[in-house]
């Protein structure tokens, strides 16, 4: 998960309808996140050949006021896959904004250190993200960025002119493990439009890689 510092005018155009900027200690994040799929299920059945395969999203984190008390959620501004079936389901599911690309990720683990890769092609060129992290995993520290980053359980999507669908995450907690270095080579303005073409040369401020856990993905309404 590699986390930048925006400005959140950027965001304004793409909230859905009732929510609003998250923000942590006053910063606004936007975050580029790859990660595997692993044993995927709908309504509990594998679709065979769809069943583990990465992906690599850009999402920025928002918060919604029910019944007095305000969800965490975020808001996915493209999510890239390996194929078009998972953005066909996705795309009508949960008006989520998916697109298939040729991709690849890797694995290798040392004896100190974990190597993680994910490569997606656009335009005739491979995208990178990659990192090399400690082996030992850390508990996750309450009250910082790493939480707030990554305990957002809510996922809204804009339906159409004041709609805003719905779904709930479930996971537990995931400990982090620390990033030693990092590769990120992606062409941010061409995936994901003129306003996010400055993080190709801005320096992430955070770069961390999270454990993971079964996930649980419910129905979406809509509000």
């Amino acid at each position: 998960m590699a986390n930048y510092i925006v400005d959140p005018d950027i965001f304004r155009s793409y909230l859905p309808h009732k929510t609003e900027l998250d923000s942590w200690n006053g910063k606004c994040y936007v975050s580029l996140v790859g990660f595997m799929f692993l044993d995927t299920r709908i309504a509990g059945i594998r679709i065979p050949f769809h069943i583990d395969f990465p992906e690599v999203n850009l999402r920025f984190y928002v918060r919604f006021k029910e019944n007095g008390e305000w969800k965490r959620g975020v808001v996915f501004l493209r999510e890239i896959v390996p194929k078009p079936a998972i953005s066909f389901v996705a795309n009508t599911l949960f008006d989520e904004n998916y697109i298939s690309l040729r991709m690849k990720n890797a694995e290798r683990i040392t004896e100190n250190n974990l190597h993680i890769s994910y490569e997606w092609r656009y335009k005739k060129r491979w995208n990178k993200l990659a990192v090399m992290a400690d082996r030992i995993s850390q508990p996750l520290i309450s009250g910082t960025a790493e939480e707030f980053i990554t305990e957002h359980f809510w996922g809204y999507a804009s339906v159409r002119t004041g709609i805003t669908g719905e779904y709930q995450v479930a996971h537990p907690r995931w400990d982090i493990y620390p990033v030693n270095s990092y590769e990120i080579d992606c062409d941010f303005k061409g995936l994901y439009g003129e306003s996010f073409g400055d993080l190709s040369s801005q320096l992430p401020e955070s770069v961390f890689l999270a454990e993971g856990s079964e996930i649980s993905v419910f129905k979406r309404r809509l509000v």
